[in-house]
């Protein structure tokens, strides 16, 4: 019969160490980015974009930012969950492919779980997209986080970046590669990576978002494929290789 072949899981597991490495150099990278932003530097390069355009959002609704990744990059997403999740009831409903069940499992969970958080976030975080606010041709005033909104002024929904999330959300692609295939890890994080800047580059060329709404959904994408992994793979994966051993018995 047909079947998948069983994943390297070896036990080549980081240790805490490591783990802790994982949280700590992306919070401190991107903690810094951050500040860089919220400092200003989210104005400056709002501010560049919208010259550039002369003084407009000309690639609002243009066709390889709108069209192309906004639109069929969000369906291209969508389809590829979706192929991910059919691969995941495969291995649900096949023994020859229960050595897979847990890490599809994985993926497949934080993949979904980083885009509903940040659409979560989005919902009560309150904050405007740059095309919304008066200095880039809008008609509202910029309201901080932890600002009260005027009264009257209808909510925002542009913090975090929601298509962002949409590339970001791969960044588990390198620790489901960690645990499976570990020498192809670093081409996980570079999908993942480009994937999410694909999506942030364009939406912050139309004007829907500022860089900071980006870096904040890279941390929380990366949180929770960190924090999935602590606990479905890194310290379960024992009972992975068990399951496969009892399988070839």
């Amino acid at each position: 019969p047909c079947s998948l072949p069983s994943p390297g899981l070896q036990g080549r597991h980081p240790g805490a160490a490591v783990l802790w490495l994982h949280l700590l150099v992306p919070v401190a990278v991107l903690g810094a980015l951050l500040a860089w932003a919220v400092g200003g530097g989210d104005q400056l390069l709002a501010d560049r974009i919208y010259a550039w355009g002369g003084h407009g959002w000309p690639l609002r609704r243009a066709w390889l930012t709108d069209t192309v990744i906004h639109v069929h990059g969000r369906n291209l997403n969508a389809a590829a969950w979706l192929v991910l999740a059919m691969a995941w009831s495969g291995a649900m409903a096949s023994r020859a492919w229960r050595p897979w069940r847990r890490p599809l499992g994985y993926l497949l969970l934080a993949t979904l779980l980083s885009c509903l958080v940040v659409a979560w976030t989005k919902s009560w975080t309150n904050m405007d997209c740059p095309w919304d606010l008066a200095r880039y041709g809008g008609q509202r005033q910029f309201v901080g986080l932890f600002e009260l909104r005027p009264l009257g002024m209808s909510r925002g929904r542009c913090f975090p970046s929601g298509h962002a999330s949409a590339g970001y959300a791969w960044l588990a692609l390198y620790f489901f590669l960690m645990a499976v295939a570990p020498r192809w890890r670093w081409i996980g994080l570079a999908a993942g990576i480009a994937g999410g800047l694909v999506f942030g580059i364009s939406q912050q060329l139309r004007g829907a978002h500022f860089l900071s709404h980006d870096i904040v959904t890279a941390g929380v994408c990366w949180s929770i494929a960190l924090g999935l992994y602590a606990t479905m793979l890194w310290p379960g994966q024992p009972a992975v290789q068990d399951a496969a051993a009892g399988d070839a018995r």
